[in-house]
């Protein structure tokens, strides 16, 4: 690996990668040495609005290129396994977009590939490196709201008019529940951990995936959380976690970084926002200077997302889908 630049790969060349090839140029030691794409109108397109120095029409060629020292899967869920893999195969460092994986037999298959190759592999879930989210877990940490009792979280979006195929379709991993509603699970069980129980139900779509959700997770302790994801209603997309001593309300796209942290405390209705340094682009440089400097530790795992975590929200992610009725063609 270069010394001075972390020379990275982006495998697939859709909306996300190219959210994270704009945030590459706001990491000081990375470089975009390379991107692929089976499509060739759609490679040159990328390579047009972010030029880099090798252009692959495979994905053979990119995990092959000896100049590339970590990849950034970016293709639909239902292709993670198959690409991650291909990648570990090779011996090139992956960052794998949300959701890791259709379902936990192919997440405990990529882990044990990547540990068994002694090759870096990191879930993609960019939210847990956002300021505003080191921020809530500070201020969970000095029990700034006391003992947690309840988590609502919502986020939905009408997709009326101009649905993309791949959220409706079963073979790509269609369905809110991966797309979106991965953020609610993520952040209820940063805050209060894996459920001890847990409910799901859900309205099915023509095409059999869900088009909504609910999620009802409880624990031991006498905790709740709500969760709900929609494709055919707008949400206020907000996250609340409310305590024995306080609120914390994360306002609209709770997930991105242009959330703000609002605090309510003994007077319910007056809010402090709380204020969080941030950065310029979308928020995915975050994440990858944490990649970083985890290859330039010679690290295989992260200590942030590491792989148990992202076993974990797997699991629980196989748990909803199984008491909601949700089954994909991977799954058999």
């Amino acid at each position: 690996m270069n010394e001075s630049k972390v020379r990275w790969g982006i495998l697939g060349c859709g909306r996300i990668a190219r959210k994270f090839a704009a945030d590459l140029r706001w990491v000081a030691d990375a470089e975009l040495t390379a991107i692929a794409s089976r499509n060739n109108e759609t490679l040159e397109l990328f390579a047009k609005d972010f030029p880099c120095k090798h252009l692959h029409n495979n994905y053979e060629s990119l995990v092959t290129n000896k100049e590339v020292d970590v990849i950034y899967v970016a293709t639909p869920h239902s292709h993670h396994y198959e690409h991650t893999m291909l990648c570990l195969n090779n011996n090139k460092a992956v960052l794998c977009e949300k959701a890791f994986a259709i379902n936990s037999r192919q997440a405990v298959e990529m882990v044990k590939t990547a540990r068994a190759n002694k090759v870096f592999l990191m879930e993609a879930l960019w939210t847990k490196f956002l300021p505003h989210y080191k921020k809530l877990q500070e201020m969970l940490q000095q029990n700034t709201l006391g003992d947690i009792k309840s988590v609502l979280i919502n986020f939905g979006f009408n997709t009326a008019g101009n649905p993309a195929q791949r959220l409706f379709d079963p073979s790509l991993g269609g369905g809110t529940l991966l797309d979106i509603g991965i953020y609610n699970v993520f952040m209820t069980m940063s805050v209060l951990g894996k459920p001890d129980f847990t409910e799901a139900t859900m309205t099915p779509a023509s095409s059999g995936v869900d088009e909504q959700i609910a999620v009802l997770f409880k624990y031991k302790n006498g905790a709740i959380a709500q969760l709900f994801s929609s494709f055919v209603t707008n949400l206020p997309t907000q996250a609340e976690i409310n305590g024995t001593a306080g609120c914390i309300t994360l306002t609209s796209r709770f997930y991105e970084p242009s959330a703000t942290i609002q605090l309510s405390k003994k007077v319910p209705y007056e809010r402090e926002i709380i204020p969080v340094d941030k950065e310029g682009g979308f928020g995915y440089q975050y994440e990858a200077r944490h990649v970083n400097e985890c290859l330039k530790k010679g690290l295989i795992e992260s200590p942030v997302m590491t792989h148990a975590d992202t076993l974990t929200l797997m699991e629980v992610l196989d748990m909803i889908r199984i008491k909601a009725g949700i089954k994909y063609p991977a799954d058999r």
